[in-house]
Formats: structure tokens, C-alpha cells, sequence
């Protein structure tokens, strides 16, 4: 399976001015933008690490997602959340050639913790031998900062600062984050999933993992 962020988290959707008010940095000066590249950096980090933690978008955008086989004939668990729409499906065989399923063959069923498609008939359309289905996946809470969950976006700040701070510590390993963002992001984690067919299904407490 394959996931790739097709459009990642536009500039004009980081919260840059907000970030510099939580780091209390000054401002009013001629070089107030000097850092906004570093911090620009720092707040995708944050970003992307929140995501990965939780499996949940938080800037919404566009994914294309390649995957072998279906895990159950009638419906397939997607690999992030919330998924607003589901743009396209094409089956690519092992020769390259490309056939794009009708939009009424399947069907979104949205979740926030585990979003699956369903098939409409008896079963999801066959995927080549030694090839893949593709979907296209529109996915995010928000399309801008503002519309973010408020826990979401202070997670986020609260990461991107910790990063801040700790920029010269080589030390500190990739998967190193604060307890204050952790509970933040505690309720959006995936809650845990059944083994075998239909494993798209959620089970557990709310919103953990």
C-alpha cells in the first residue's frame, strides 16, 4: 500500500502570526519576517508529526492511495480520517493500463475515526493481478487554520515550539513528544481494530489507539 499527499499543506493555511504570539517573539521591527521560513518549517513538523501520531488530517487536501487488495470484497477501510469525498477510483493493471470505476459502484461511508468504502452491488470492483486500485481522497478537519478543532491547533503550537526550543538538540529522537500534546491529541487517535475481514471497523474507547 501507498499513500502520498498530493498537494501538502498550503503556506497561506500556516498559522505563522499565531505561532510567533505563542513563542512570544517581538514585533514591530523591519526584520519580523527574517524567520518566518524557520518557523514556516517548524509548524509543518508539528503538523505532519500530529497527523502521523493520530492518523487523522488536519489541513484538508488531496491523497492518492494505492493498494493490492481488498481486505474484505464488499468494503475497505481507508487509511486516514475524516475523508470528505472520494474523488476517484481507477483499477491500474500490471501493464500500467488504467480503468476508472463508475462512481456508482461504491459508496463513502464517513467516519472520524476509521472512513471505509462500501460496495453498492455484490462486491467492490476486482483489482488486476499483480496490480492496484487507486483512490483519490479529499481528507481534513479544516480547510484553514481558524476552522481547525481548538485542542488540534494548540497541539499543534505546542509541538512546533517544543521543536523551537530543542532545535539544537540532536538528542532528541523523531518520535519525542511533550505530554501536553499528547494529551491533546489523546481523543484523536484510532481506536484499535478487529483482525481479518472487515478490519475497517472500529472498536475500543473513543477515540484511542
Amino acid at each position: 500500500m501507498m499513500l502520498t499527499d498530493e498537494t501538502g499543506v498550503p503556506q497561506a493555511a500556516l498559522p505563522v502570526a499565531d505561532f510567533k504570539a505563542h513563542l512570544r517573539l517581538g514585533s514591530g521591527f523591519a526584520e519580523d519576517d527574517l524567520q518566518d521560513t524557520v518557523l514556516e518549517g517548524f509548524l509543518r513538523a508539528a503538523i505532519t508529526a500530529i497527523e502521523g501520531r493520530t492518523g487523522k488530517v488536519l489541513i484538508t487536501r488531496s491523497f492518492c492511495w494505492e493498494i493490492a487488495e481488498w481486505r474484505d470484497p464488499v468494503e475497505q477501510g481507508l487509511p486516514l480520517a475524516p475523508v470528505t469525498a472520494v474523488t476517484s477510483l481507477t483499477l491500474v493493471g500490471a501493464t500500467g493500463a488504467e480503468e476508472v470505476v463508475a462512481p456508482e459502484r461504491f459508496r463513502l461511508v464517513k467516519d472520524d475515526q476509521r472512513p471505509r468504502i462500501e460496495a453498492t452491488g455484490m462486491a467492490l470492483p476486482a483489482i488486476p493481478t499483480e496490480g492496484v486500485a487507486r483512490l483519490v481522497l479529499v481528507a481534513g478537519h479544516a480547510a484553514c487554520w481558524g476552522e481547525l478543532p481548538a485542542d488540534l491547533g494548540q497541539a499543534v503550537l505546542l509541538l512546533a515550539a517544543h521543536y523551537y526550543e530543542y532545535r539544537d538538540e540532536t538528542a532528541l529522537g523523531a518520535g519525542c513528544m511533550p505530554f501536553g500534546v499528547t494529551a491533546l491529541i489523546e481523543r484523536y487517535r484510532t481506536v484499535r481494530l478487529f483482525a481479518g475481514p472487515g478490519a475497517g471497523r472500529a472498536t475500543g474507547r473513543g477515540a484511542s489507539r
